[in-house]
């Protein structure tokens, strides 16, 4: 796919090219977003090239992720980032973001997340999109919530970072949610995970046999 601009009111949202690697090397040695992020640590200037060249452009290319500078609309310092990539099952993409240290609070990646969530659903084939960070991470946590994110609970050992394994939160924003198709009709479980009682005189269940 080639290059591409999103716009909001505040904000210019394109594609990390070659331009970006330097300041994103600088941005990223924030300590919050290395310590919340699985982004390596330290982080090196290879590092942000490999980003920008490898993980960025290839997933431009090939259409299977698309990572977004964010700026202010007519240009500017980076202000943060924001991403989202297909994640193994069909119709499943993954939505990332960081925010650059002097800029949190102004509510700019929500507002960039949100008009990558709306080109997305109107652009990719989308059933779900998923949102995790390590627990812990609240800030991340407030904005996925501010994008309508539903808060599903904590996967073990979901993410790896600096050499171990993390709990993450986990939740999910739908088509349905935001009264959108999406790429498959949804039919939503009833009662899903319950196991009937047991009748009053009769055997006790034998769980096992429900695993």
């Amino acid at each position: 796919m080639e290059p591409f601009v999103l716009s909001t009111e505040r904000l210019e949202l394109r594609p990390f090219a070659a331009a970006d690697t330097d300041e994103v090397f600088r941005t990223v040695q924030d300590p919050d977003i290395l310590r919340w992020t699985t982004l390596p640590s330290p982080y090196e200037h290879t590092d942000a090239v490999f980003f920008v060249e490898q993980i960025s452009g290839e997933g431009l290319r090939t259409g299977t992720g698309f990572h977004f500078a964010v700026r202010p609309r007519g240009g500017g310092e980076l202000l943060g980032a924001v991403g989202i990539g297909f994640h193994l099952a069909p119709g499943t993409w993954e939505l990332g973001y960081w925010t650059a240290k002097p800029h949190r609070g102004r509510g700019c990646v929500t507002e960039a997340a949100t008009e990558v969530i709306r080109w997305a659903l109107a652009t990719l084939g989308v059933d779900r999109i998923i949102w995790r960070a390590e627990v812990g991470n609240e800030p991340s946590r407030a904005v996925a919530r501010k994008l309508g994110f539903t808060m599903e609970g904590v996967q073990r050992a979901a993410t790896v970072h600096q050499g171990t394994t993390r709990d993450a939160w986990v939740g999910s924003l739908l088509p349905s949610d935001l009264g959108l198709p999406g790429l498959h009709p949804y039919l939503p479980a009833r009662g899903a995970g319950e196991l009937p009682a047991p009748a009053a005189d009769g055997p006790a269940l034998d769980v096992s046999a429900a695993l």
